[in-house]
């Protein structure tokens, strides 16, 4: 239910107040006639002028509120000053001359048309409602002015017909065009209220021409309530210019041309009917149907001056569009051009497009894959009709090895995509807005794995030459250790061993000597043949010392004797199976002997201090001018992982083997298993300097 403003609640209730109050104070009024009349004409001034102030004050938006107000004002106005003049002339109820002045409500009857036709119609159908109004205000007066005229009236009561017949005819003619033209529920409640006004209007007329007045109770209560009505339909009802109504009917113009000639037909009939019946004077009915042909002329003239105005508009209009269409050939021409060089330009992007290494992806404001590249469709496995149309959230959940990192892509710029054959693809992504209505964003796809990986290789190897410069480092400081600690044990043992036998033969050659001098030779020989026997000890000991620098095997018998025999000789120690194999194509130079002796012998070291081995195996040959190395067992093996702990930890022994090989130029190797043994291997090339480190 709608729900009325407090003010236009108070406007409705006000109006309805005074309606109440104005018909009761009519029906209390006396029966005497002069009284009653009196007092219908002040009710009728009272009634006009507190409507033209609620016009004025509250009126919902109606252009022609102001000429209406004056014209109930002007109603008012002339009411009270007909109450007075009958009040203090006591003349009563006639025609005079001053009934002319009623003519001056005509003013604001032809402004309330003005404002009306202002704000609904063209210049043009302004002009011609204004013709066409004024013929059928003119026929119908002139019908009313011939049927109300009494039979003997003189000039004044002539005039005064006049008078009340014109007013009657414009009142209806006005607002019943307005509402024609707008057929709105405010201008049919206005024509509703001025049409029964200009009907008592006429009554009226035909009862003050005759001298017949005597008031009656619907004359009366019509001219009382008509002009609350009014007010009640200008502050209660919006103008259709205030809801957007501003389109006028289109059959309103036809239909009052059409009206306008009947009616001054009609009025040319009816005056030249009844001219001599009503009495008129020959010069009065002449220049009634004078005036008539006069503004059907007007009329016909009016449309002829618009049936050519339109015919010139039509043909400006023509020639207009001509040119209009001549513009659009060359415009069209012009476009054309435009659209193929647009369509040229289109085709060679979208061979660009397709044709991209990079991906390229162009997404709409839901995030959903408007077009997509061949390359794209071949990064994430599918066909391109499968990528186009699906949001980006979709297609991770159809592509192969897409995760979160895909799927954050647009947003990350890194994304990746595990394919099944293990190697994953790796993708980086840039957005660029696309200024397009609907906005789109295109983004830019480029697989990056060659450069992931080759980052990925570089950043181990430098993690690797960074572990093996430590390495190196823990190495040599080791290295360095046992070299200074080999040196030690070397001068230890030839001054306990060596040095200390020849300075004790040095003292006993000493004493022979001066027992071979004072003639006690035969004691001089004893001592020299024990200094014999204390000499041949001190050199078997050098010579083991001078074994333990290099094996002494190898200056007499070579690298695979040598090689052969220390095999042996650890097995017979621990008690393990052994196995030699192998062969030498090439002669092997005395250094890379001796390195390939000591690789041999470090990994025996290692086998016997950790592998609790059963079985080792040995074999060495020369292959493509390489020499290869490689000791096998079986023992409890270990994670090649934890090498570099070993060495953290002082197990320096698999690292001084790779440094003895990489310092030859040469390739070390090591693979072992946890309970399944291990594989040491050695490649060292033949033409290398070997350098030779003993480590204990």
């Amino acid at each position: 239910m709608e729900v009325v403003a407090p003010s236009r609640t108070r406007r409705v209730l006000v109006i309805l107040v005074l309606a109440a109050v104005s018909v009761a104070l009519y029906a209390a009024l006396p029966a005497d006639t002069r009284a009653q009349a009196r007092g219908s004409e002040s009710l009728f001034a009272a009634t006009a002028l507190v409507a033209a102030f609620l016009v004025l004050r509250a009126a919902l938006g109606w252009p022609s509120r102001r000429s209406i107000a004056f014209l109930l004002m002007l109603v008012g106005v002339g009411a009270l000053t007909f109450l007075l003049s009958d009040v203090l002339g006591g003349t009563g109820y006639r025609p005079a001359w001053s009934d002319l002045a009623f003519l001056i409500l005509l003013v604001p009857l032809v402004l309330a048309l003005r404002d009306e036709l202002r704000a609904h119609l063209a210049p043009r159908d302004r002009r011609e409602t204004a013709i066409d109004v004024a013929l059928i205000s003119f026929s119908l007066a002139a019908i009313a002015y011939t049927l109300l005229r009494p039979a003997d009236a003189d000039a004044v009561v002539s005039s005064s017909t006049a008078v009340f017949a014109l007013l009657a005819a414009a009142t209806f003619t006005v607002f019943a065009a307005v509402a024609l033209w707008v057929p709105s529920v405010g201008h049919l409640l206005l024509f509703l209220s001025f049409a029964p006004a200009s009907l008592a209007s006429l009554w009226f007329g035909w009862q003050w021409t005759h001298e017949m007045f005597e008031g009656t109770l619907v004359v009366d209560l019509v001219w009382i309530v008509a002009p609350l009505g009014i007010a009640a339909v200008l502050t209660l009802v919006p103008h259709p210019t205030a809801r957007g109504e501003t389109n006028p009917a289109r059959v309103a113009r036809p239909v009052m041309t059409s009206v306008a000639v009947m009616a001054a037909c009609a009025a040319l009939v009816v005056v030249s009917i009844l001219d001599s019946e009503q009495g008129l004077p020959g010069t009065q009915s002449t220049a009634i149907l004078a005036l008539l042909v006069v503004g059907i002329a007007v009329r016909i003239l009016a449309n002829q001056f618009a049936t050519a105005q339109a015919r010139s508009e039509a043909r400006d209009a023509l020639e207009h569009r001509e040119r209009a269409l001549r513009e659009a050939d060359r415009a069209l021409g012009r476009e054309r051009e435009a659209n193929e060089t647009l369509r040229s330009s289109e085709e060679h992007l979208r061979l660009v497009f397709d044709a991209a290494a990079d991906g390229f992806v162009e997404l709409d404001e839901r995030n959903v894959i408007v077009r997509a590249n061949e390359a794209f469709a071949w990064m994430v496995g599918l066909d391109r009709s499968m990528v186009e149309g699906r949001s980006w959230d979709a297609l991770t959940g159809i592509v192969q090895g897409g995760g979160p990192s895909f799927q954050q892509l647009p947003e990350t710029g890194q994304g990746e995509i595990r394919r099944a054959e293990g190697q994953p693809l790796y993708l980086e992504s840039r957005i660029s807005n696309v200024p397009t209505l609907p906005p789109r964003r295109l983004m830019l796809v480029r697989d990056v794995t060659a450069a992931k990986v080759a980052d990925r290789t570089i950043r181990s190897l430098f993690q690797f030459l960074q572990d093996r410069d430590e390495d190196r480092t823990r190495l040599l400081r080791r290295t360095n250790a046992a070299i200074e600690q080999e040196r030690n044990r070397i001068a230890r043992d030839l001054h306990d061993g060596p040095v200390q036998g020849v300075s004790a033969a040095s003292l006993s050659l000493e004493a022979a000597l001066l027992m071979i001098k004072a003639g006690d030779v035969d004691r001089g020989l004893e001592v020299l043949t024990r200094l014999r026997g204390e000499l041949a000890g001190e050199a078997d000991a050098l010579r083991r010392l001078m074994a333990g620098l290099r094996p002494p095997v190898l200056e007499e018998r070579g690298l695979m004797p040598a090689l052969r025999e220390t095999l042996a000789r650890f097995g017979t120690d621990l008690g393990v199976a052994t196995e030699f194999t192998g062969h030498l194509d090439a002669e092997i130079p005395g250094d890379l002997e001796t390195l390939a002796f000591r690789v041999v012998q470090e990994a025996l070291t290692n086998i016997a201090k950790h592998a609790d081995a059963s079985r080792v195996t040995v074999h060495v040959s020369s292959e493509q001018e390489h020499l290869r190395i490689e000791v096998e067992d079986d023992g409890t093996g270990f994670e090649t992982e934890r090498a570099r702990d070993f060495l953290r930890s002082g197990r320096v022994g698999l690292a001084s083997m790779r440094e003895r090989v990489e310092l030859a130029s040469g390739t070390f190797a090591v693979r072992s298993t946890p309970g399944r043994g291990t594989a040491v291997m050695a490649t060292i090339p033949l033409d290398s300097v070997a350098v030779t480190v003993t480590v204990p």
